[in-house]
């Protein structure tokens, strides 16, 4: 189970590694603010799964349980700065009246996260949820908010290109931010055992995307 998280884990860095280089020099070269905004928002993701793996690595016991509790608190954090880069790249493109532009290779990079991101991370939230690993978690959520972000950008690169909606792609961005928050802030706030929520990947509890309050014992 271990080692699954961790072939997860390095896939995931060693991806948006080579994602987040090829979308900012494209971007740099076509001029592409969106792109490179796309391919700054991997470093984010690095850093996340980095960290998880390093948490993966430690045996159980109360150092495992304090590095546990510093990962999801970081990752949490993470939330928020992708929250806050979101909302400043989408004023920008709305007040510059600037979409995201026609690219071929953008389209292909947004297009494999969209395949590929979704499915890594349900295998996570599956692996987190037998292993009870809260970081793994939040860290697979993080790898679906940049999947969601890949959709938005393929919508906007191919509604810019073909109906000149330049705006469609910094509106639908926002429209991820109220979650992206939510879970920021839920990571944040976890202080102790008595905060960790009961992981599931049932489909009522979508595969892993909802958290529940483990039942307490009757006393």
């Amino acid at each position: 189970m271990l080692n699954t998280a961790r072939f997860l884990l390095l896939f995931t860095i060693l991806y948006n590694v080579a994602e987040g280089t090829i979308a900012v020099w494209s971007g740099v070269v076509a001029g592409s603010f969106a792109l490179v905004f796309f391919g700054a928002d991997s470093c984010i993701e690095v850093a996340a799964a980095s960290l998880v793996l390093w948490r993966v690595g430690i045996k159980d016991g109360e150092y495992a349980e304090a590095v546990e509790q510093r990962v999801v608190r970081f990752i949490g954090w993470t939330f928020i700065a992708l929250s806050t880069a979101i909302v400043l790249q989408s004023a920008w493109a709305l007040s510059e009246r600037s979409g995201a532009e026609e690219s071929l290779v953008g389209i292909g990079l947004a297009l494999a996260s969209v395949i590929l991101m979704p499915l890594i991370a349900v295998w996570k939230l599956r692996i987190a949820s037998q292993g009870n690993l809260q970081s793994l978690a939040i860290e697979a959520k993080e790898s679906l908010a940049c999947a969601i972000l890949s959709l938005t950008l393929l919508i906007g690169l191919v509604a810019n290109a073909a109906l000149g909606w330049w705006w469609l792609d910094a509106v639908t961005a926002l429209l991820l931010v109220p979650w992206l928050l939510r879970e920021g802030l839920g990571g944040i706030r976890k202080t102790g055992p008595s905060d960790q929520l009961e992981l599931c990947t049932c489909r009522c509890c979508w595969f892993g995307l909802k958290t529940r309050r483990p039942a307490r014992s009757a006393t």
